[in-house]
């Protein structure tokens, strides 16, 4: 059968003949066994060689002569299977090398080796796929000729387009290099598609070839017997989902068995895809400054996000760029396309910065006493909210780029994903933002300040309603307050809030001491003016729409006023006793500031002399540390370096701590002096305050005012 080429039959004979041989693996030392086996396997050499020999004729133009050509390599197809693995993998390769012969030759010279005609080497093996169906199924299916076709190709294609991008001479036009990397891709989903059959339909589909053949092998009365045996066990192993070592190194050659199309050949170009970021980041920055161009800083009209249209449309134009690159690669490239994000978004963070108002500069605002000083219009404060508002999005939005690129990038990058250094840069333009806002409300304020220091504290003859400069300033924050509100989210607008009471409250304590002479009576209006102030502040929250935020904020506000209050109460003590008042509620205060004191009083330096000597004398064993506050004063005006007054809080903690023998007389008279200074307040002592008394007498049938809310508990 052998000789005659035969090979229908010989395939059955050798299908049995293996088995017998098997069956005599144990009897190979007896010399009649050994002759055989030799004898065997010189016949398969010899059907290898036949084999081998009629394939050569393949794709030569003899299969259209020779009519029979075709059927009798089918039949020598039979004959491979039956021979070991390694002659038909031996042969499968010798066909692939044969046929990808002519491809090497013509896309290797200097026509076609070239990136632009990358689409060109997909239509050959496309074509040649289309051209040779017929003639190739003369290959049992489950051989995949096709399938290992394509990967050989697909090598062969890598390794030749790997030298053009490695010879260029120049960077490749990105144009060229992403379309070549388009139809690449194109080509990888094509192939992917076409053998993701699996490697069950696989070994189906080998399992009933070999049926086919057991029925033609049982029509020539063969010794079947053993093959019977031989496709039941192939049965079971199906059933039981296992396969003998022999086998799974046989699958591994079949379609699902392991090997990926995608990115066989597209991953080559990773390393030369520098340009391309390059070009997304060109694009990108001219997209953002057009974008910042064009920007009006105003909401649209019935918008209910508050923020600029620009922070949408910069994440609009990054979301294209991301599904761009995302098409092309997901690996470095679209990692180093990741850091062009980044610094998009840091430039954008820096226009908000950058549109925020600055202060003064220069020697026209240094004469003029406004270098450092913002002014903020009404709109400048509504932009000021929407950058604020904008500056958000953009951090919350960053954060959610980052977790979605890191979903889709390889998992080797996915741990690199990081945007905590843009939302930084947001969270800084918020801070920066929200103190522009008070700096610019400070400014503002400037007016009511320099007010309250020229109104006549030494002359006037009675206490009234509150004063001008506190309707000043209720007048600003009414203005204000209500849009910074509605814009600015709870957070946001507590922040403001904090800052804006840590400002003011402050300054309104510093602004005294600017104050020359203050009378009994100009601090009892002053008191009166501290206690409006509070309230002012106090209702806020109320004027925002924000009352969520009243409990922690009164606190706070009452504990920055509580300074000033406690510095009139000081101011409102008699003469005798000003030092004892001085030392429990302003317990940290030192000298300088206790002399500033007395020069409000208006006490003469002589007069003043023996007061300071006995405070001095008392206080020379208690340290009293100066903190100077922290707190935008307008270099406009010039005031005294004088620390913070504590709180009245402070006191308390202050007696608890050791004392020396000399503050032991000092702090057991403490408790009556605080008495005495909280009779004051109330207006329960010397002439003056009986006159003050008079006044709030003639109110006391009225419900509210700043009277009764002043002196009531």
């Amino acid at each position: 059968m052998a000789s005659k080429r035969q090979y229908k039959e010989a395939a059955a004979q050798l299908e049995a003949v293996n088995q017998l041989c098997s069956h005599f693996e144990a009897y190979r030392d007896i010399p009649k066994i050994t002759e055989l086996r030799e004898k065997f396997k010189n016949i398969k050499k010899i059907l290898k060689s036949h084999v081998f020999s009629d394939f050569s004729s393949l794709g030569t133009g003899k299969e259209t002569e020779e009519t029979n050509l075709l059927q009798q390599l089918s039949d020598a197809c039979l004959v491979v299977d039956a021979l070991e693995p390694s002659v038909r993998e031996e042969l499968v390769k010798n066909f692939c090398s044969k046929e990808l012969t002519s491809y090497r030759q013509i896309f290797e010279g200097a026509e076609l080796a070239k990136l632009d005609k990358t689409e060109r080497r997909y239509a050959w093996i496309k074509r040649r796929l289309r051209t040779n169906e017929e003639i190739w199924k003369i290959f049992p299916p489950s051989w995949h000729v096709d399938y290992l076709l394509c990967i050989q190709f697909c090598k062969l294609t890598r390794t030749q387009i790997v030298d053009i991008l490695n010879n260029l001479k120049e960077k490749p036009d990105v144009g060229t290099l992403l379309l070549a990397l388009q139809r690449t891709l194109e080509f990888e989903e094509e192939l992917a598609e076409k053998f993701s059959g699996g490697t069950t339909g696989s070994q189906n589909r080998e399992f009933e070839g070999d049926v086919e053949e057991t029925d033609e092998g049982e029509k020539r009365n063969l010794i079947v017997s053993d093959i019977r045996k031989k496709y039941e066990k192939k049965l079971a192993l199906h059933r039981d989902g296992t396969e003998p070592e022999k086998d799974k190194h046989k699958d591994l050659s079949v379609p699902g068995a392991g090997f990926n199309f995608r990115g066989i050949i597209s991953s080559c170009f990773e390393p030369h895809l520098a340009v391309y970021v390059e070009l997304e980041e060109k694009t990108l920055m001219e997209h953002l400054e057009k974008l910042v161009q064009e920007e009006t800083w105003e909401t649209e009209e019935g918008s209910q996000t508050n923020i600029l249209s620009s922070s949408m449309q910069v994440f609009l134009i990054i979301r294209r760029s991301l599904k761009r690159c995302s098409a092309l690669t997901k690996n470095q490239t679209l990692f180093n396309l990741f850091g062009v994000f980044q610094r998009i978004l840091k430039a954008y963070a820096t226009k908000l910065f950058a549109r925020l108002p600055k202060g003064g500069t220069g020697i026209v605002a240094a004469a003029t006493g406004t270098d450092g000083q913002i002014k903020t219009s009404d709109r400048d404060e509504r932009m000021i909210c929407y950058i604020v508002n904008t500056a958000e999005y953009c951090h919350k939005t960053s954060g959610e780029l980052a977790e979605n690129v890191s979903k889709i990038i390889d998992p080797q990058f996915a741990d690199k994903v990081d945007m905590s250094e843009v939302q930084d840069e947001f969270s800084a333009v918020i801070t920066k933002a929200l103190l522009t806002l008070v700096h610019g409300l400070e400014t503002k304020f400037d007016a009511e300040m320099v007010a309250m220091t020229r109104v006549p504290w030494a002359s006037l003859e009675s206490v009234g309603d509150q004063s001008e400069y506190v309707n000043g300033i209720n007048s600003i924050l009414s203005t204000s307050i209500p849009m910074l509100g509605s814009l600015l989210s709870p957070t946001y607008f507590q922040f403001f809030l904090d800052k804006l009471a840590a400002s003011l409250g402050p300054r309104f304590y510093l602004n005294i001491y600017k104050c020359k002479h203050i009378s009994e009576t100009g601090a009892q209006q002053m008191l009166l003016d501290t206690q409006a102030v509070k309230k002012i502040l106090l209702d806020i929250p109320s004027l925002g729409k924000q009352t969520t935020l009243a409990a922690s904020y009164s606190k706070f506000v009452s504990r920055e006023m509580s300074k000033a209050e406690a510095l009139l109460k000081v101011i409102l003590s008699p003469v005798d006793s000003v030092a004892n008042t001085y030392r429990a509620l302003l317990p940290e205060g030192t000298p300088l500031e206790f002399q500033r004191i007395l020069d409000l009083k208006g006490l003469k330096k002589v007069d003043q002399q023996a007061i300071l000597e006995d405070f001095n004398k008392q206080n020379s064993g208690i340290r009293h540390p100066s903190v100077t506050p922290v707190v935008a004063v307008p270099s406009g005006s010039t005031a005294p370096t004088l620390p913070t007054v504590p709180t009245v809080s402070t006191i308390t903690a202050s007696s608890a701590t050791s004392t020396t023998p000399m503050q032991a007389g000092v702090i057991a008279s403490r408790e009556d002096v605080l008495t005495r200074a909280a009779a004051l307040g109330r207006g329960a002592a010397t002439t003056g305050f009986k006159r003050f008394l008079a006044l709030t007498e003639a109110a006391k049938d009225r419900k509210d005012g700043p009277f009764r809310k002043l002196f009531n508990p």
